[in-house]
């Protein structure tokens, strides 16, 4: 019984010398692109045909290799994140521990300020802003600023391209109140809204990861009402060019990480 036992010990031994260990076949990954919505997740696979997702927790996610202007390939993984704050949290987290890129990059949709931007604006968030936080007791203000994030870039090399505006970006579990845009526009310096923006960019910043933001404007609210607002196949088929244009500028983004 000893020599058995012996026996199955030292071939359990070379089990474990032979096998890696857990997570070391994983390739090194440049960067995660996060994607929230599912609008925003279904014309990302229609970029991609033929694609074979993994599954998430949180969704489906594939690795993908982009080649560079400079010729180089990056390694990246695509990850559908849910959309919301706490999806939006929660899905970051669990790429930058995972995976450990360089950087986590969220590519999706907004809504524009009338008078601030243009519908096929793309906006690079400069700072974010979680505004829906409502508090009773004491300073409602100060609740707010704790999540304010403002965006390190100075990694990114390079000038921007056309049609990039650098700017302030708010976050909600809503679609702007059209009653509330004077407010956020005068308040924060707001540029366009989204529901994600913030809470990725605060778990970045808490875990020390790079992060860049790029949400292309699908539509324009103002004072009196969305242009999406009762017609989503209008945020649909706009979602659509706004995901072409984003997928199709990343790699020059990639090479601009230093």
């Amino acid at each position: 019984m000893a020599r058995i036992f012996q026996a199955m010990t030292l071939l359990a031994l070379a089990m474990a010398v032979v096998q890696p260990l857990p997570g070391a076949e994983r390739p090194a990954i440049d960067a995660v692109v996060l994607v929230s919505a599912d609008a925003e997740w279904a014309a990302t696979k229609g970029l991609f045909p033929g694609v074979r997702p993994e599954r998430s927790p949180f969704g489906e996610y594939w690795l993908e290799d982009l080649s560079l202007p400079d010729g180089t390939s990056h390694r990246v993984v695509v990850f559908q994140g849910g959309w919301g704050k706490v999806a939006a949290a929660a899905s970051a987290q669990f790429v930058i521990d995972r995976w450990r890129p360089a950087v986590v990059i969220n590519l999706g949709t907004c809504g524009g300020f009338q008078g601030v931007v243009e519908r096929g604006d793309v906006i690079l968030a400069t700072r974010t802003v979680i505004y829906d936080i409502v508090e009773r007791m004491g300073n409602a203000q100060e609740a707010v600023d704790a999540y304010v994030t403002t965006l390190d870039l100075g990694w990114l090399a390079g000038p921007d391209p056309r049609g990039v505006r650098r700017m302030t970006l708010v976050s909600a579990d809503q679609d702007v109140d059209p009653a509330a845009l004077l407010a956020l526009r005068s308040r924060y310096g707001a540029a366009a809204a989204d529901w994600e923006s913030g809470a990725i960019a605060y778990t970045a910043r808490k875990n020390g990861t790079r992060v860049l933001i790029l949400r292309g404007v699908t539509d324009i609210v103002g004072p009196r009402g969305g242009e999406a607002y009762g017609d989503i196949g209008l945020f649909r088929r706009n979602t659509q060019k706004v995901m072409k244009r984003l997928f199709a500028g990343l790699p020059s983004w990639l090479a601009r990480v230093r």
